[in-house]
């Protein structure tokens, strides 16, 4: 029974918990935080109501901003609007058939009416709705549900779902990525549990997200991050377990040089030096106000007092307390940075990586050449850009440069279909492009024998023996 109750702990909704808000086609991913006002589609509320409730659990808006469980629909009220025409040539859009005025909506939610009363209230009102075909119904119906009802569905968050957030919300800021190529970037990247995988992404942590989400909290994920750095957004809307951000190591790309080259303990010490910077700067910190004390005989004189004398001591002890506490915190994170630079420095120079994904706003050409030295052979790597132009420069350094085998370079095209009878057809409206994608193999190469020496070993082609035909 206590496994049973363990495993449905983790399909309900828990304070602190990080989710994802839907209506209709429109996601929001937000933390779940006691008696904070939320707003979302033009509603405020307070989710503190669906605490203990399952995932993916419709709920009301109801008076106050609180949320209350959506009660299954009865089907009696739509069944009796089900007299419909044969088509809609007569229907003439005048603005004139609907009855209800928007005072009068307005006087109806005074009242408490609800969403689905007041489009029950719309459809009686409405002098054209029968004469309508049953898909324009259906859609009149569904579109004055989209504006009428107060209703929010509560997810758990997940790559698909992110995915489709983002992109219909900030498609710019994950590089236009669509969900099904980053389906694809997961597939040809291989990634499983267990497996040390490296990333550069700048997708606002959606990529690494997928790749950790994936992994399950097992093997190693190592970022690779431009800038001051790692954007971490994308992967705290996850809301990950603990143990899942044990597996993550973060290294900057401006090092891959100088780790390639054996010389990263110069780079290392950075963090060091800083940490001496910052402790100077605390001293000099400390010593300044006493100085400022010592130079003004105005405030010397001030100080004769015994009251006074006390009462500045205990400030001044005060304020070194806080100094001395604040450098002692920058103190800890310098060293917890250098740590974990040291321990993803130590996960690179093995250069036994099993896969390698990048999508990134920047040229990948330069990032997937330094980076693939970090593979081991027989590893799948995967690049996504938006552009066709900057992959065809990839592939073409790749074929020259030699270790990789099994190149492909391919466009993800996804269509949505409308499904009814006698009206199926693509959705009008859909994405352009789903980006461009260079996926390949790495191979150990044999750099003993020069690029000449292969020809030299074949052996020359046999003389044809020619026979004396004179007789």
């Amino acid at each position: 029974m206590a496994d049973s109750a363990d495993d449905d702990s983790q399909y309900r909704i828990k304070e602190g918990d990080y989710v994802v808000l839907k209506r209709g086609d429109i996601y929001k991913a937000m933390q779940i935080q006691p008696r904070k006002k939320e707003i979302f589609e033009k509603q405020w509320f307070f989710l503190d109501n669906a605490v203990g409730h399952l995932y993916s659990t419709t709920f009301e808006i109801v008076s106050g901003g609180n949320l209350q469980p959506q009660k299954p629909k009865d089907t009696g009220s739509s069944n009796d609007a089900k007299e419909a025409g044969t088509d809609n040539r007569n229907i003439v859009d005048d603005g004139k058939s609907q009855k209800l005025t928007r005072d009068d909506i307005e006087m109806l939610k005074e009242q408490g009416l609800k969403g689905q009363e007041i489009i029950q209230q719309l459809i009686e009102h409405s002098s054209t709705f029968r004469d309508k075909t049953e898909y324009a119904q259906d859609k009149y119906i569904k579109k004055k549900k989209k504006k009428y009802e107060n209703t929010v569905t509560i997810l758990k968050p997940s790559c698909r779902i992110l995915a489709m957030m983002y992109h219909g919300r900030e498609p710019g800021k994950i590089c236009h990525l669509r969900y099904d190529t980053l389906a694809q970037m997961l597939t040809l990247a291989n990634i499983h549990a267990g497996s040390k995988v490296l990333v550069f992404e700048t997708c606002a942590g959606l990529v690494l997200g997928s790749v950790m989400e994936r992994m399950g909290g097992y093997g190693s994920v190592i970022q690779m991050y431009p800038g001051g750095g790692p954007v971490r957004a994308g992967v705290e809307s996850f809301g990950f377990p603990a143990h899942f951000h044990d597996m993550l190591h973060e290294f900057p790309i401006c090092h891959v040089n100088a780790l390639l080259a054996g010389s990263l303990d110069t780079k290392a010490k950075d963090p060091n030096a800083t940490e001496k910077q910052s402790n100077t700067a605390a001293e000099e910190e400390q010593h300044q106000p006493e100085a400022e004390q010592r130079g003004s005989p105005e405030e010397q004189s001030m100080e004769t007092s015994a009251n006074d004398d006390a009462g500045q001591d205990q400030e001044k002890k005060e304020k070194d307390k806080r100094r001395e506490a604040k450098a002692q915190e920058k103190k800890v994170k310098l060293e917890e940075k250098r740590k974990k630079l040291a321990a993803a420095a130590a996960l690179l120079e093995g250069r036994n990586a099993d896969g390698l994904v990048i999508a990134s706003r920047f040229h990948p050409c330069p990032v997937l050449m330094g980076l693939l030295k970090f593979l081991s052979p027989s590893r799948p790597f995967v690049v996504y850009s938006q552009y066709k132009e900057p992959l065809i420069e990839c592939y073409t350094k790749l074929r020259e440069h030699g270790g990789t085998v099994n190149l492909r370079l391919t466009d993800t095209w996804l269509r949505h279909y409308q499904v009814l009878p006698n009206r199926t057809h693509p959705v009008l409206l859909m994405s352009g492009g789903g980006g461009y994608l260079l996926s390949g193999t790495t191979v150990a190469m044999d750099r003993s024998k020069p690029a000449g020496s292969q020809r030299a070993e074949e052996p020359a082609p046999k003389r044809l023996k020619l026979t004396d035909t004179e007789g």
